[in-house]
């Protein structure tokens, strides 16, 4: 059996997965999903651009248009993005619904990997930003397939006999929470410097593990940011960034955090490291 897989399937090499996994996915009525910045501020704003600055970064546009026109609006649009149409789950959901990675972090917003963990049962932890009941960023959720619903648990009855999701940026379903803004992620990343952003277990399980990056931008400081946090006391891992030079800050990044960079697509990757 391929090594990669064997290390997925016995938790000691974690998937993260980021929106560049929608490269490539069209809904059915023919449009592109976002798959990275750019294409997520053009969703967000009826297929307009938006100003240079603006453009740096979706959560920067995402703020603006938070001001505008209030957060309801980010939110319902966001919703709107990844829930009004039917679209193919793209190929690395595909590859891990058959390996049922025991822990898997998952920074894209839509429910393609509540969909792929349907058929057991398992827990589910979604990102929140900017409450003042409490210091903890995350949700918790059970699932089991014989009642087909979701239901909230509190964190101390989070175990690690079930597979675990964690979506830290929030998601589509089953509640509609969503780290989009630049307010919510700096509360976000503020909490989670200070512990609050994951759960006890799961700060106990991470050490010493190696994370395979799938479709993360590390060009982006936001997500460089998010990745830390969430990895922290990591041993390695590799990334899958198919372009010809890295920038200064995903080089750094990577060498920073002992990953090693495969220069190949993710479908590319998924072919050769099939079951």
């Amino acid at each position: 059996m391929d090594d990669i897989v064997k290390k997925i399937e016995e938790g000691e090499l974690i998937p993260f997965l980021g929106m560049g996994v929608f490269e490539g996915t069209t809904a059915s009525d023919g449009t592109q999903l976002p798959y990275d910045s750019d294409s997520m501020i053009l969703a967000l704003n009826n297929g307009r651009a938006m100003s240079p600055r603006l453009m740096y970064e979706y959560s920067r546009a995402a703020m603006s248009l938070e001001q505008r026109k209030g957060r309801e609006f980010v939110v319902q649009m966001t919703n709107h993005i990844f829930s009004s149409k039917e679209y193919e789950l793209p190929k690395a959901y595909k590859w891990l619904k058959d390996l049922k990675p025991k822990y898997i972090i998952d920074t894209t917003v839509d429910d393609s990997l509540q969909k792929i963990y349907s058929d057991c049962d398992h827990f589910l932890i979604t990102g929140i930003s900017r409450i003042t009941a409490d210091y903890d960023r995350f949700i918790i959720y059970k699932y089991e397939v014989s009642k087909g619903e979701y239901e909230k648990i509190e964190k101390e009855d989070l175990t690690l006999d079930l597979p675990i999701l964690f979506k830290p940026m929030g998601s589509t379903k089953p509640d509609m929470n969503f780290i989009i803004s630049d307010a919510d992620f700096v509360d976000w990343l503020t909490e989670a410097m200070g512990g609050y952003a994951i759960p006890p277990i799961l700060k106990e399980y991470r050490k010493d593990k190696e994370y395979l990056f799938m479709g993360v931008d590390f060009s982006k400081d936001t997500f460089r940011m998010v990745a830390n946090e969430i990895t922290i006391g990591l041993k390695s891992g590799i990334t899958l960034l198919n372009k010809e030079e890295l920038t200064k800050k995903e080089d750094k990044f990577i060498k920073t955090h002992s990953l090693k960079n495969i220069k190949m697509s993710i479908n590319e990757f998924i072919d050769n490291h099939g079951k």
